[in-house]
């Protein structure tokens, strides 16, 4: 056999390789860890009509339920793009309450 040709034929699998594996890595599925975005919640400065307004977002669209240190509180319906706002409500501390997960609303300050 010739000896040239153990050479050339080990380069040309080399060369091969390197065109065939991004291809193959390109088909592997990668598996992204789902990093859900915390939720926030806000009350706003006390208004000139002396309520304040709640505001949140990185919820899960669909209903939560709101609740303030007053007794006051309801259910909101969590808007497609994950957030929502609760107009004119008495100045409290505020937790929104969706699946389980309680999220404190920051901004109150008695």
């Amino acid at each position: 056999m010739n000896r040239h040709a153990h050479p050339l034929a080990l380069g040309f699998l080399v060369a091969a390789s390197f065109l065939v594996a991004p291809a193959a890595l390109a088909a592997v599925p990668h598996s992204v860890p789902s990093v859900v975005p915390a939720a926030t919640c806000s009350v706003s400065g006390v208004l000139a009509n002396g309520k304040v307004h709640l505001s949140g977002g990185g919820f899960t669209p669909g209903p939560a339920y709101w609740h303030g240190s007053t007794g006051l509180g309801g259910t909101v319906e969590i808007a497609e793009n994950g957030g929502f706002q609760i107009y004119n409500v008495p100045p409290a501390q505020y937790t929104v309450r969706q699946g389980g997960v309680l999220t404190e609303c920051s901004g109150f300050n008695p």
